[in-house]
């Protein structure tokens, strides 16, 4: 390893553990793979409590249960118990499906700490439209039985044109079940969320409307509930951090083993190896396709001599790539990007839906054997 490049070896933070793809749900913005694997190239339990293991002795402090859906797991209680022997704090993302109340009380009882809990919207109509299933009356229960057994609830809904109208009541959710997190991830563009992206993408005025009903709850609900507008890459001048910059807080476990920075760092023409075959430590430290855009070595002008490229780290690779086929290009999201009007170009294009408009692809299951 080069000296530039273990100088930019930090120690993960997160490990997040897609543990299926399996999902009631068939969200139009899935970050999920397009091409969803096999269910039975799932890791099996005592690999996956390796990783776990694994992932704490290289310095990780919190675990991220996630899939797809991973109550879909049968062995999820006995991973939330192999991850308090690891003393990780665990979060579980969740659409709350399929789960009764007596099963969160045996994961909480295993040592969960937190849940992540998904609403697509809220209307029946919104929710079938935009996952294919209206779970409202589902979710609003697991919402209770979260806060009953005092457990922190964060509320997270993806916004983009087909609820971003609805951010009032959105919010007005989120204090009815008594969140205490509620994060208004705005979509970003890769995944599912790209095949869809003309038909999800809002107006300026409709995302200014949402921030400013949002930056108003914030300020009104400031010390009961913690609120976040995440804004989407494609209107912001300058992009963000993604996953807090290549391979160096977050390592994400795929359902079959393979592992990668970030969730969609597989769709990249790069080799990601699989844990079934070498240990998380040695993959995160000294695989290529981790090293690949670590430091500084690797980026191009203008990202080169840019005072934020210790900031945002050049952006997301994964959008630089799918936007203009390099990897290693700016992210077109930033303002700075020669290949900038891209983004512009999709922005300027958005216009009311319309029976003209692309239907909606949605999210399809894995492959079942």
């Amino acid at each position: 390893m080069s000296e530039e490049l273990a100088r930019s070896l930090e120690r993960p933070y997160t490990l997040v553990a897609e543990l299926t793809y399996r999902c009631p749900l068939r969200c139009v913005y899935c970050s999920n793979p397009v091409a969803l694997g096999r269910v039975d190239r799932e890791l099996d339990t005592g690999t996956w409590k390796r990783v776990f293991r694994e992932a704490e002795a290289l310095g990780v402090l919190q675990l991220n249960l996630t899939g797809g859906e991973p109550l879909l797991r049968d062995d999820l209680e006995e991973l939330v118990t192999e991850g308090r022997r690891c003393d990780l704090y665990m979060s579980l993302i969740t659409s709350g499906m399929p789960l009764d109340q007596a099963r969160l009380q045996r994961l909480a009882a295993a040592g969960l700490d937190a849940v992540q809990l998904s609403f697509q919207d809220t209307t029946a109509e919104g929710s079938v439209r935009i996952s294919g299933r209206d779970a409202l009356a589902e979710k609003r229960a697991v919402a209770g039985w979260v806060r009953a057994l005092k457990l922190p609830l964060t509320v997270n809904v993806v916004l983009h044109r087909e609820n971003l109208e609805h951010i009032d009541e959105i919010i007005a959710l989120a204090e009815e079940v008594d969140a205490q997190r509620l994060e208004l991830a705005n979509t970003q563009y890769l995944g599912w969320a790209l095949v869809n992206r003309e038909r999800l993408m809002p107006s300026t005025d409709a995302l200014d409307r949402a921030r400013l009903a949002a930056a108003a709850a914030r300020e009104r609900l400031r010390g009961k509930m913690e609120v976040l507008f995440v804004l989407p890459d494609y209107f912001a001048d300058r992009p963000r951090a993604c996953m807090d910059g290549w391979a160096r807080r977050y390592l994400i476990v795929a359902p079959d083993g393979v592992m990668v920075p970030c969730q969609n760092a597989h769709t990249l023409p790069l080799t990601f190896e699989n844990v079934r075959d070498r240990a998380v430590g040695d993959i995160w430290e000294k695989s290529d396709a981790f090293n690949a855009f670590r430091g500084e070595t690797w980026m191009k002008e203008p990202c080169r001599s840019c005072d934020r490229r210790t900031v945002d780290f050049g952006g997301c690779r994964c959008q630089a790539f799918h936007l203009t086929g390099d990897a290693a290009a700016t992210d077109p999201a930033c303002g700075l990007s020669p290949q900038h009007a891209i983004v512009e170009a999709a922005r300027a294009g958005v216009s009311s839906a319309s029976p003209t408009a692309p239907a909606l692809v949605y999210r399809r299951l894995p492959t079942i054997t």
